[in-house]
């Protein structure tokens, strides 16, 4: 049921730009935890494969955190 929110909600919410840094923590967040719990059998290399996908969207995401929502978003609306 999380998982479910997460992906929709929080994703759609990212991607129209509202409160843009703190969806992105928490889909970084999400990431990080989707890959240690479930992509952790490191003998098989998709699994591995997986892992390094979901660390991969995390670094991209606090790239999202550091620098925010671009000039067309609804934050940049909203000041």
């Amino acid at each position: 049921m999380i998982g479910i929110f997460v992906e929709t909600v929080v994703t759609v919410a990212l991607l129209l730009g509202y409160r843009t840094r703190i969806m992105a923590g928490v889909l970084t967040v999400y990431c990080v935890a989707t890959a240690i719990l479930f992509h952790n059998e490191w003998s098989n290399m998709d699994q591995l494969m997986h892992f390094w996908k979901n660390i991969t969207m995390a670094g991209g995401l606090v790239e999202v955190i550091a620098f925010g929502a671009g000039r067309y978003s609804l934050d940049a609306r909203r000041r």
